[in-house]
């Protein structure tokens, strides 16, 4: 168990593997959709069995635990970033309507310039990690964990509240003292908070779950409500990917809009998709390339992904910088909620891994005041006589 978050795989093909077994539990499939399921669950074994030959392994936690990054350069940038982010997220709370307090509905209202204010506060996952690695003070790291955590509440997203979790909870595990075991007490603590905030915020943005008409299996309808959010929101993902395989529908389109900015609009809610219930409309990260290229273009989503994966942890074992861990944390969480929702093959995803790549070359370029320091105190200190 030690070992499972060092291997690559375990972010994209075990979720992959747990979303279609719950899609099993959680509806009486027709016989056709299990074609997709099959599809899924077959590549994310293929890429499991690979990885674990591979030999390629995210570094231990002695080397996270003996780099130091308060005081750097990139921590310099890092906090500079943070700040800007926080910012972008009071201004969101300050200028627009804050959902948990008004009508919940409005997290989806993005008029007036709020989805340009999104696009920078969306990053609110950022700031608990850069805290407990960057800040010197002990409020400037509290202040960041809160903001980081706090935001996504306030704005009813689920999505950035998980983001938050997940990145907060992998730091933890990547910086562990390999002497002790695994602090599972921890993020297991982290686990249940995010998953029982993700229920309350489900219900209150969307409502009672008597209205969506699905196959249901008989142990979904026998759970409580607050588990049949999280259940369907776990496996919508692999149902409609399998619903639309089986149906064979072609639409180039939204993979287009998904990848080209400002080519159109991304959401699936209202159109002519035929999803077997409109409102529970995502797909899988996969599903917008299984439309526009069928089972081929799918099974390439998956496999590029894991590439971007390697790629991420190839830069993570060079140097262990704090902007390749940023980096690594993105894609390993758009990788583990490729099952649910389109985030990897996004210009916001691609923008955020740029950022990262031009934060790195900009603070390597800053004097390295720690260098200096170094050099002052060598030349000031008087030869030996001895």
């Amino acid at each position: 168990m030690k070992r499972l978050p060092c291997l690559p795989s375990a972010y994209l093909a075990l979720p992959l593997l747990l979303a279609c077994a719950l899609t099993l539990l959680t509806y009486d499939l027709p016989v056709d959709y299990l074609s997709g399921l099959l599809l899924l669950a077959v590549v994310a074994a293929a890429i499991l069995l690979f990885d674990v030959q591979a030999g390629i392994r995210i570094p231990s936690p002695a080397r996270f635990r003996a780099r130091s990054y308060v005081g750097t350069r990139d921590a310099f940038v890092a906090l500079a970033f943070a700040g800007v982010v926080a910012l972008f997220c009071v201004l969101d709370l300050a200028l627009f309507p804050i959902p948990l307090f008004n009508n919940p509905s409005s997290y989806a209202a993005m008029g007036d310039g709020r989805e340009h204010v999104r696009h920078v506060s969306d990053i609110c996952w950022v700031l608990p990690p850069i805290g407990l690695l960057c800040a010197r003070s002990r409020w400037l790291r509290i202040t960041l964990v809160a903001i980081g955590f706090l935001f996504p509440i306030l704005v009813i997203d689920r999505n950035r509240v998980f983001a938050t979790v997940f990145s907060f909870a992998l730091v933890i595990l990547l910086r562990r003292d390999e002497a002790r075991p695994l602090p599972w007490r921890a993020v297991g603590l982290l686990g249940f908070a995010g998953v029982s905030v993700f229920s309350v915020l489900g219900m209150l943005r969307s409502g009672t779950l008597a209205y969506i008409t699905l196959p249901f299996s008989a142990m979904y309808r026998a759970v409580p409500e607050g588990v049949k959010w999280l259940l369907l929101y776990a496996s919508a993902g692999p149902y409609n990917f399998s619903a639309i395989l089986a149906k064979g529908y072609v639409n180039t389109s939204f993979l287009t809009h998904q990848v080209v900015p400002l080519s159109g609009s991304v959401a699936t809610a209202g159109t002519g998709i035929p999803l077997d219930a409109p409102t529970i409309n995502v797909g899988t990260e996969f599903f917008p390339f299984l439309m526009a290229w069928g089972p081929i273009g799918a099974v390439a989503a998956i496999v590029v992904l894991y590439a971007m994966l390697r790629w991420s942890v190839q830069r993570l074992r060079a140097s262990v910088s704090l902007f390749a861990l940023l980096i690594f944390l993105r894609v390993s969480y758009v990788c583990v909620m490729a099952p649910f929702a389109p985030q990897a093959y996004t210009w916001t995803n691609a923008g955020f891994i740029g950022l990262c790549l031009l934060m790195q070359a900009f603070a390597a370029w800053l004097p390295n005041r720690r260098a200096a320091a170094s050099g002052t105190a060598r030349i000031a200190s008087p030869p030996s006589t001895q």
